[in-house]
């Protein structure tokens, strides 16, 4: 059964949708910047950057996750802040990947996320980490800071202990020629120690023993380290020929 997320309310009543649009427009201009990943299994739902602040955040009578009694009511509900949940809310609107986003107000404690982009969890949950690190708290409760990273991740159980893939990389490169790359992986708690056997995108030969090898690349792309006991990492953009890949 999915893990409640906990939320301290801000304001009682919802907001009407038009508000919901002004309050995001608000955000967006004097927020913070932030990165924002969204992983399920292997599969990348979001890897981009935002600036976020106070946020409304929709909810949704299809949210039945904890129950057909416990959908949400279709109202948007206010965070102030820039927060985890408020960068997730705000990414969704801009990326159809993370769409929809179901999340319930049926609980006077919080509210419960169900699922991102319509993918729920059977026996897991969503878990959050923020800067590697698994959060013990609700996605509205970590406030955020410029330049931190938030990864939603879909555990397959309670009792999984997935390790974070983070890949570092140069930001150019010249065409055709080698570049090195190095491939961490991140515990829950946010240690770190390079590991071998990962696969990278544009290179030969996996990671060695440090967690390195070699890229060559004749055109901008975003790199992306996988190996399959682990969660895939950031994908890295380099530049090539004074070219970059979009965004």
């Amino acid at each position: 059964m999915p893990r409640l997320i906990p939320f301290r309310l801000a304001a009682a009543c919802a907001l009407a949708l038009s508000f919901a649009v002004l309050t995001t427009a608000t955000a967006t201009a004097k927020g913070i910047p932030a990165q924002l990943r969204v992983i399920a299994g292997q599969k990348v739902l979001a890897d981009k950057n935002l600036r976020t602040g106070t946020t409304a955040v929709p909810t949704s009578r299809a949210a039945t996750c904890f129950g057909n009694d416990k959908g949400g009511s279709g109202k948007h509900v206010r965070v102030p802040g820039p927060t985890a949940l408020g960068l997730l809310a705000q990414g969704a609107r801009s990326t159809r990947s993370l769409r929809p986003l179901l999340i319930t107000d049926a609980f006077s404690f919080g509210l419960g996320l169900c699922a991102i982009g319509g993918i729920e969890a059977d026996e897991g949950f969503w878990q959050l980490r923020v800067n590697h690190k698994t959060s013990e708290v609700g996605g509205d409760s970590v406030k955020l800071k410029a330049g931190d990273g938030v990864l939603w991740y879909l555990t397959p159980s309670f009792e999984a202990s997935t390790e974070e893939l983070w890949l570092k990389a140069p930001k150019r490169a010249r065409s055709g020629k080698r570049f090195a790359v190095r491939v961490f992986a991140y515990d829950e708690k946010g240690k770190r120690k390079p590991v071998a056997g990962v696969s990278v995108s544009g290179a030969k030969q996996r990671t060695n023993k440090g967690g390195r090898t070699t890229v060559t690349l004749r055109r901008p792309a975003r790199l992306i380290a996988r190996q399959g006991k682990y969660i895939p990492s950031n994908r890295a953009a380099v530049c090539v020929g004074g070219k970059c890949p979009r965004s």
